[in-house]
């Protein structure tokens, strides 16, 4: 068995639809119920600020997709390969992502997380996202559906 990756510093650049395909991988290694080629490039054909942190070598380390609109800014979906996960990563990401949406004049910027992600709420917490409600069975789970904790920030 090989020694997973080890992150390079890397860099942020807007994602390809030639990234699609190792994009989807991590995405169906990361999340049980992962989004689809077909969500993935419908974003990518709206113009949604999709990103990825890859390795000097090419390597896609991290990667997430953030619509903005008239003053606000929703991050539609966050992912760190999971082998890389635990290094930091997660913030670089969270952190472009916010410089991003202060680029585009958003004033706040929203997110939805699974109760069940503490690791999670715990970045988010420590970016100075705080909790502005509740969605009732907004993700598929393996017990039926699972709640949604709506997280905000104001730039």
């Amino acid at each position: 068995m090989s020694a997973p990756p080890k992150p390079g510093i890397g860099r942020f650049r807007p994602m390809l639809y030639a990234d699609l395909k190792e994009v989807l991988a991590i995405e169906r290694r990361a999340y049980q119920f992962a989004w689809t080629d077909g969500i993935l490039r419908d974003c990518l054909r709206a113009g949604y600020h999709c990103r990825v942190l890859e390795t000097p070598h090419g390597l896609i380390q991290a990667y997430a997709v953030m619509s903005a609109a008239v003053g606000e800014a929703h991050i539609l979906n966050f992912c760190v390969r999971p082998e890389l996960q635990g290094r930091g990563l997660a913030r670089r990401m969270l952190d472009h992502l916010l410089e991003g949406a202060r680029l585009e004049q958003v004033q706040t910027i929203f997110l939805e997380v699974r109760l069940s992600n503490t690791r999670a709420m715990r970045l988010y917490a420590a970016a100075g996202f705080c909790e502005v409600g509740l969605r009732p069975g907004y993700y598929p789970s393996t017990s039926g559906r699972e709640d949604a904790l709506v997280m905000a920030r104001e730039l």
